[in-house]
């Protein structure tokens, strides 16, 4: 395997780095690649039909997003999400989501939240029919993110998309190992909009509250 030096300044096309960190990407949140595989540039360059500079500069995007770790001359290793990892995402999350829902409960309504929120909650449940695991896992990613993106707290932000693919990764598997229906997700969740729609920010907290705590049981049994 090639040496993964820290990369300059970068003078390929955008969408050939793209590409491979797309290819790269969509197969950790999949499954396709294994906690602990290691990687080769030459092998996700000759998959995806780039050089591999562009290869380079995704693993680097991906190890900066706590996704895979480099090792001169030997390749790209998949990081796991341990069980603590989890444990923590999910009470950062809990502690998150909570002070976002109470903060938009307590403003004026804004007539595009609950119609914003049902549209991705349909687009869940189409996801789902469809057998797409991971991009229904997006769909619920981009759900709990429209209720944080709503409170207009632009550090909580940052800080709730910085755990987008671990969390990505954490949803598909659970669904996939079946230790958490995707129906059961896609109850709760509209059980969330419903409090959000009658503006019980008690109501709201606490069913986001039960949501987490069941989904971080779900990712300690992986």
């Amino acid at each position: 395997m090639l040496y993964l030096s820290m990369a300059a300044p970068s003078t390929t096309s955008p969408s050939a780095s793209r590409r491979a960190y797309e290819h790269v990407r969509r197969g950790l949140l999949d499954g396709t690649l294994a906690d602990g595989e290691l990687l080769s540039e030459g092998a996700v360059a000759t998959a995806v039909g780039v050089s591999r500079t562009p290869v380079r500069e995704a693993f680097l995007q991906l190890e900066a997003e706590g996704l895979l770790a480099l090792y001169p001359k030997r390749g790209a290793l998949v990081l796991p999400v341990t069980a603590r990892e989890a444990r923590e995402m999910f009470a950062a999350r809990a502690l998150v989501e909570a002070d976002a829902l109470r903060t938009i409960l307590a403003r004026p309504e804004d007539p595009a939240l609950v119609p914003g929120l049902r549209a991705i909650l349909d687009d869940q449940r189409r996801l789902h029919g469809a057998g797409d695991l991971v991009a229904s896992a997006e769909a619920d990613r981009r759900l709990h993110r429209a209720w944080v993106a709503a409170a207009d707290n632009a550090v909580l932000l940052r800080f709730f998309d910085g755990l987008r693919d671990r969390q990505e990764r954490m949803t598909v598997a659970m669904m996939r190992r079946g230790g958490v229906r995707p129906e059961r997700l896609i109850e709760e969740h509209a059980a969330i909009v419903d409090a959000v729609e009658l503006r019980d920010a008690d109501l709201a907290v606490r069913l986001v509250g039960e949501h987490l705590a069941a989904a971080r049981v779900a990712a300690a049994d992986d």
